[in-house]
C-alpha cells in the first residue's frame, strides 16, 4: 500500500513543514502481508546519499526534533525490511528509489489541478468528484482518508493506493483468512461519502491549523 499525504498535520507535536514543501509528500510504502522481514538489515546514510535531495523534497521529516535520515531509517526498519522480499526493492537504495518513482507516477496535485480541484479554506469537495478524478490513475480501490479537525470539519488527510505485488494499481487479495493489518499507525478514516470534506492549503507558519 502506497500512501501520499497533503501537508496538514493532525497531531499536537513539534511539527514543521519545510519552506520548500508545497506539494503532496510520501507517507509510506507498506507491505500488507509480509512473509519474510529482514529485521536485522541496517541502513546507513551512505545507502541513500545520492537520493538525499529528492527524499527531502518528496519524503521529508515533519518533526523539528528528527533529522531526515533518522526518519528515513525508521521507514526502512518498519516497512522497507519487509518490502525487500520484492524483486527490485532488495536494498535500502532500491526501496527508496521505488518510492520516489511511485511518487512521480502518482502526481496527485497535477491531476487535481487539471480538474479544478485546488486547496481551499472555503470550498469543500464531495468524495465522488475527487474519486472520479483519481480512479482512472490510482485504480478504483484507492482510499481517500480524512481527519476530523477541532471545528468538526472533515479534512482530507491522505490517499492510500493499493498495489499488486508487481507495484501496479488494483491490488486483489485471494488469500484465505484475514489479511494481516498494515504495519503502520494512521489516524485517518475513510472520508464519508455523504459529507463534503476540505482540501486545505499548506500553512508553513501554522501547519496544524492552516485554515484556523
Amino acid at each position: 500500500s502506497f500512501t501520499l499525504s497533503p501537508q496538514s498535520l493532525d497531531e499536537e507535536t513539534l511539527c514543521t513543514i519545510p519552506p520548500s514543501i508545497n506539494n503532496w509528500t510520501i507517507h509510506g510504502l507498506w507491505p500488507l502481508k509480509a512473509r519474510c522481514c529482514c529485521m536485522c538489515w541496517p541502513m546507513f546514510e551512505s545507502d541513500v546519499q545520492e537520493l538525499d535531495a529528492e527524499l527531502k523534497e518528496h519524503w521529508p521529516s515533519l518533526l523539528r526534533t528528527q533529522p531526515s535520515f533518522h526518519f528515513w531509517r525508521q521507514e526502512w526498519e518498519k516497512h522497507g525490511v519487509c518490502a525487500a522480499c520484492v524483486e527490485g526493492m532488495n536494498s535500502p537504495l532500491r526501496y527508496f528509489q521505488i518510492c520516489l518513482k511511485l511518487r512521480g507516477q502518482f502526481d496527485i496535485q497535477r491531476l487535481l489541478e487539471d480538474a479544478g480541484i485546488i486547496p481551499s479554506c472555503e470550498r469543500p469537495y464531495k468524495l465522488v468528484e475527487v474519486h472520479q478524478v483519481l480512479a482512472p490513475h490510482l485504480g478504483d480501490k484507492h482510499e481517500i482518508q480524512c481527519i476530523t479537525d477541532e471545528k468538526d470539519r472533515e479534512v482530507w488527510f491522505q490517499v492510500k493506493i493499493p498495489l499488486s505485488h508487481n507495484l501496479t494499481v488494483g491490488c486483489h487479495h485471494h488469500d484465505d483468512g484475514n489479511p494481516a493489518p498494515p504495519r503502520n499507525s494512521s489516524h485517518g478514516h475513510p472520508c464519508p461519502p455523504q459529507v463534503p470534506f476540505y482540501y486545505f492549503p499548506i500553512d508553513h507558519q501554522d501547519p496544524q491549523r492552516p485554515c484556523g
